[in-house]
This record gives structure tokens, sequence and C-alpha cells, in this order.
């Protein structure tokens, strides 16, 4: 019976109702209960992450914050691809994520964006990706997810609820709703059982890392994706 158990443990077999093993490395999210709901205890690396979110300000910031500070002070780089605002540095220092580490991406549109997140995964220079993708069709999803299992990033993309009913190649699926004055996140996809019930996730409200003003819309000219420091 141990020697069964330990191949269980070894080949990450998954067991009805038990988030299944994963070998990569996890990235603790800072929350003991989202934690505790997680493969391996945490964001997983080397793996999509899809955030499912109806509108940008919902919390979806904070609720990958705690991660991208613990990075951050281990002088680990984070990226933020094609955000539909710019970052609100004093937010974001005052979460303690460390503003010389973070690196914020442009991208004219679509196609650039997706070019800029391949790059930034393949490359093995940051160790944690953030990006707004509302419109990626499932083989360049697909394309991403074999990018983000050449390393060990800790890969967050941010979609609108819609594209929770279409597949995606994503380890980890969430979708997040404000109900009754708390931020509660419907586990519907991970390496073992659904979550069945939504998890409640102690936010007191929701704080903007991202700011009001839009970014100007990038030049082209000669560039696929133009990157400036945070």
């Amino acid at each position: 019976m141990a020697a069964f158990e330990d191949n269980l443990q070894r080949h990450a077999v998954w067991r009805g109702g038990v988030p299944a093993a994963t070998a990569a490395t996890a990235v603790p999210s800072g929350f003991a209960a989202l934690d505790r709901e997680l493969p391996g205890g945490g964001w997983p690396a080397g793996a999509l992450t899809e955030i499912l979110c109806p509108g940008d300000g919902l919390g979806e910031l904070q609720l990958v914050m705690p991660a991208l500070a613990a990075l951050t002070a281990g002088g680990r780089r984070v990226a933020w691809l094609a955000p539909p605002h710019l970052p609100y540095a004093p937010a974001l220092a005052a979460a303690g994520v460390r503003l010389e580490l973070l690196t914020v991406v442009r991208a004219p549109g679509r196609r650039d964006a997706l070019w800029a997140a391949e790059q930034v995964l393949r490359a093995a220079s940051c160790h944690a990706l953030l990006a707004w993708l509302h419109d990626a069709r499932y083989a360049e999803l697909r394309r991403l997810a074999v990018a983000a299992q050449s390393g060990t990033a800790f890969v967050a993309l941010f979609r609108p609820p819609g594209a929770g009913r279409e597949p995606s190649p994503a380890s980890l699926r969430l979708a997040l709703e404000w109900r009754q004055g708390q931020l509660t996140a419907r586990i519907f996809k991970r390496r073992g059982a659904p979550l069945a019930m939504p998890l409640g996730i102690p936010l007191s409200r929701p704080a903007h890392a991202l700011g009001r003003a839009a970014f100007p819309a990038p030049a082209v000219a000669g560039a696929r994706a133009r990157a400036c420091a945070a």
C-alpha cells in the first residue's frame, strides 16, 4: 500500500475530489484559503492561469498582488502586458511591489500582444507575466501554454467572463465576482476536480492598482511592441 501511495504522489495521478499534485513549483497566492484549493498550494508555475473578470478594478489585481510582491522582494522580475490603463505606482509600491523590477509592455494589437507574451515566456527573463488578452483564440493560447511550460513563471491572463464558455489549455481557470461585499472566486478548472462552491477572498474593498488614464495608442512603425519600465 505504501508503494502504491508513493506511486500516486510521484506520478500526479488524480483522485476524485482531491486537487492533483503538480511537479512544477507553485507560487503562493498570499491567501491561505485559496492556496488550500490550488494544486501545489499556490498559483501554478510553468502553466497558464486564466482570471475571468467582468470589468477592471473588481479586485483582480489585489488577488495576485501578494504573489507579485513576494517575487519582486526576492529580486525577480515581473512583466505586465497590454494593461487597459496606466499602472498606478503608489498602489503597487504600497502593496510591496518593487517598481524597478516591473516592466510594462504596450502592444498595438492582439497579434502583437500574443507575440510579445510568447517572447517574454521563451526568454525566461521574468518570473511572472500578467497579460490582458480579451479575444485570444485556442490555438494562440496553446502556443502560450507551450511557451510557459519551458519555464517556471507564474502566468495570469485576464479575460472577460464569456471566455469561460470556450475551451482553454490553461491549467487553472477561475471567475471573479464581487458578491455581498466580498470578492468570490469560482474555480471551474484546476488539476483535479473543480471547486463546487465559490470561494470567498478576504479583501475589504477593491483597490485600484491601475490608474484611470488609458494608455495613448502606441506607435507601430518598425516595432511589434514597445516596452517601458513602470
